[in-house]
């Protein structure tokens, strides 16, 4: 009998942590991914996406400009996420990029998106979390990072 707390104790930490790994895991890669018309997909209302092509200030960020030739600035881009710890380019062709980018703890997958417009030299982005609400401000941080690392880069 004294060991029924011990272990009601153990599945009630446990539990939580359990459901965290299967909501994880369930994430599907979401079908609106890519460039339709000139534009990434919208965010959707929750605060855990971000995109240089949102109207709302809580999603939107500014683009990355480039100077030279849009073969070039891939290269650069593709080496900047290539720096990102747990990202994985998954698509790539001559003026698209989705990479996947996974949580260190529980394995959240976010989907990153790059369009190169070349004729306006410019790089629309899209980062988005497939699960939960909240992303505590990792999505733009992590775009922060790719247009800092361009930065250097070019």
């Amino acid at each position: 009998m004294s060991y029924k707390w011990p272990v009601i104790g153990l599945l009630v930490l446990f539990l939580p942590i359990i459901a965290i790994y299967i909501v994880s895991f369930g994430a599907a890669r979401p079908t609106n991914l890519g460039v339709k018309d000139g534009k990434l997909a919208p965010c959707p209302t929750s605060p855990n996406c971000v995109s240089t092509q949102a109207e709302d200030a809580d999603h939107r960020m500014e683009s990355i400009r480039f100077a030279g030739s849009a073969l070039d600035a891939k290269a650069s881009l593709m080496n900047a996420i290539r720096a990102l710890p747990r990202t994985t380019i998954v698509t790539e062709s001559d003026d698209y990029l989705h990479a996947e980018s996974a949580s260190l703890i529980f394995r959240f997958v976010d989907d990153v998106e790059f369009w190169i417009d070349a004729p306006n030299q410019t790089i629309h982005f899209r980062s988005a979390s497939r699960a939960g609400r909240a992303d505590f401000g990792v999505n733009r941080a992590r775009m922060d990072a790719v247009r800092q690392a361009f930065a250097v880069i070019e």
